[in-house]
C-alpha cells in the first residue's frame, strides 16, 4: 500500500478525527468547530479523499494568532480548520514511526516516550561527569525561517512518496490570514498545526547528526539546543563553528545576542536552573526564578478575594494548577520554596474564607465551628477587614488549620511535592 494510502485509510483517519475532537482547540479562517467535524468529514469524506488522492486538494490559510511571551514580544501561532488539522494528524500518525527510526537519541522533543524531564536528567548526567561548559544556541524564530525546499528534501530522502511530498509542501505553503488579510508563507512551518512539530525535528536531525559526527554531548528539546564541553576554550571554539554550520547547511538564523557560553548554573534550560550541592557536589536541577515566580502569579491570580466562586471550585481549580506545575518540576530541589508557597497558599485561602464570612456574626460562627471558644471568636469576629492582620495574627490561624483546608480537598504543594520528587528520584 503506498504512503498516501495508509494516510487515507479510514480507520487512521478515524483516529486523528478523535485525537482532533479530544484536543478541542480554536476553529480556523471557516468558523467551524470541533463538534461540527464528524458530520462534516461523515458527509464529505469520499470526495475529500477523492481530491487528495489526484492533487486537487487544497489546505485553507491558517488563522493567525499571537500568544504573549513571558518575557516580552508575541509568539505566533497558525491555527489551521479542523479539517485540516484532522489530516495533518493523519499524516503525522504514519510518518511518526519511519522518521522516530531516523531521530537520534538526544532529541527529546514532540517524540513519543519522550519528555522535558529526560532532557534535564541528560544533561545533569553531562555535567556530574565534568562538562561543566554550556554552549546555549539559540534560532532566531525557528518556526517562521524554516527554508521549506531544505526541509522537504530532508523529507523526501527518507518516505520516497511523491503524492505525501505534494501534501505535505501544499500545507507548508496554504498562507496566514490575519486581519482579513492573506499573507503567502513561502518560509516556516507554522506552530499550531499538528504536523509542526514532526517536521521541526525532520529539520534539526540534520543538526543532530552533525553534533553526534562529532562526538559532541548535546541535549535538544525542539530548538532548544544546549552542548555540554569539557573547558571554556572548546566551548567558544563549538559556539562558532556550530554556529556557521546551522546557518550555511541548515539556512537558520542563529540569534547572536542570546546564543551564549556559559557555566550551568546562569543556564536556563526548559523552565530549569542549576547548581551544584555543597553536600554532595553533584549538579541539581531545580524551578528557575521566573518558573516560580510564574506559579505563584497563577496562585494568586486564583485566590483573588473579588472572584464570586466557591470555595470548593476555588480549590479544585488551585489543585490543577498545583498538580501541574509540581509534576513538571518533581525532579527539580525546590522543598524550601514549597514550603513558603505552601504557607503563602494557606494564607490566601484564609482570606477569602474570611471575606466570604463577611459579618461579625458570620464569623463567630465560623470560628466556632472550628473549634475556637466562645469569647475568643467573638473578640475577633470584630477586627474587621485587616485581612492580612487577622489571618496571621489571630486564632483565624489556628482554626483554618492546613488539617482543616487539606480536609476541604486542598493539596499541600509541600506534601504532593514530597512524594512526587521521591517516585521520580528513587
Amino acid at each position: 500500500m503506498k504512503l498516501i494510502e495508509q494516510i487515507l485509510d479510514k480507520n487512521n483517519v478515524r483516529a486523528a478525527l478523535e485525537r482532533v475532537i479530544a484536543n478541542n482547540g480554536a476553529a480556523g479562517i471557516d468558523g467551524m468547530k470541533v463538534d461540527e467535524l464528524r458530520d462534516y468529514m461523515n458527509a464529505n469524506w469520499p470526495g475529500i479523499r477523492q481530491s487528495i488522492l489526484e492533487r486537487r486538494y487544497k489546505p485553507a490559510p491558517v488563522r493567525r494568532v499571537e500568544i504573549p511571551k513571558p518575557n516580552g514580544g508575541v509568539r505566533k501561532l497558525g491555527i489551521p480548520t479542523v479539517v485540516d488539522r484532522t489530516f495533518q494528524q493523519s499524516i503525522v500518525q504514519v510518518l511518526t514511526p519511519i522518521f522516530e527510526a531516523e531521530f537520534q537519541e538526544n532529541s527529546y522533543g514532540f517524540r513519543p516516550g519522550r519528555s522535558c524531564e529526560q532532557a534535564v536528567l541528560k544533561l545533569l548526567e553531562y555535567l556530574n561527569e565534568g562538562y561543566e561548559w554550556i554552549v546555549d544556541i539559540d534560532l532566531e524564530k525557528f518556526f517562521d525561517n524554516v527554508p521549506q525546499d531544505k526541509l522537504m528534501s530532508y523529507v523526501g530522502r527518507v518516505i520516497h512518496d511523491p503524492d505525501t511530498e505534494s501534501l505535505i509542501r501544499k500545507y507548508l505553503k496554504s498562507g496566514v490570514m490575519e486581519n482579513g488579510m492573506y499573507e503567502a508563507t513561502e518560509l516556516g512551518t507554522p506552530q499550531g498545526g499538528n504536523l509542526s512539530p514532526l517536521l521541526s525535528n525532520v529539520m534539526l536531525n540534520e543538526l543532530d547528526k552533525e553534533l553526534v559526527s562529532r562526538g559532541l554531548h548535546y541535549v535538544r528539546y525542539a530548538d532548544d539546543c544546549v552542548i555540554a564541553v569539557g573547558s571554556n576554550a572548546s566551548a567558544n571554539r563549538v559556539m562558532h563553528t556550530i554556529t556557521q554550520w546551522i546557518e550555511r547547511k541548515l539556512g537558520l538564523k542563529v540569534n547572536a545576542t542570546k546564543t551564549h557560553v556559559c557555566r550551568p548554573n546562569k543556564l536556563k534550560y526548559l523552565g530549569f536552573g542549576f547548581y551544584k550541592s555543597p553536600q554532595t557536589k553533584q549538579w541539581v536541577a531545580r524551578p528557575c526564578e521566573t518558573s516560580v515566580e510564574k506559579f505563584r502569579r497563577k496562585l494568586k491570580k486564583l485566590c483573588k478575594r473579588s472572584w464570586s466562586i466557591s470555595l470548593s471550585d476555588r480549590i479544585a481549580k488551585l489543585n490543577s494548577v498545583t498538580r501541574g506545575w509540581i509534576n513538571y518540576f518533581a525532579i527539580g530541589a525546590m522543598k524550601g520554596k514549597m514550603e513558603k508557597i505552601d504557607e503563602h497558599l494557606r494564607t490566601m485561602i484564609r482570606k477569602v474564607i474570611w471575606k466570604q464570612w463577611k459579618t461579625p456574626q458570620k464569623r463567630a460562627w465560623g470560628l466556632r465551628k472550628l473549634g475556637i471558644d466562645n469569647d475568643m471568636a467573638k473578640l475577633t469576629s470584630y477586627c474587621g477587614n485587616r485581612y492580612e492582620w487577622v489571618v496571621r495574627r489571630t486564632c483565624v490561624v489556628r482554626a483554618i488549620s492546613k488539617d482543616i483546608l487539606t480536609r476541604r480537598g486542598l493539596v499541600s504543594c509541600l506534601d504532593y511535592y514530597t512524594i512526587r520528587h521521591s517516585l521520580k528520584t528513587n
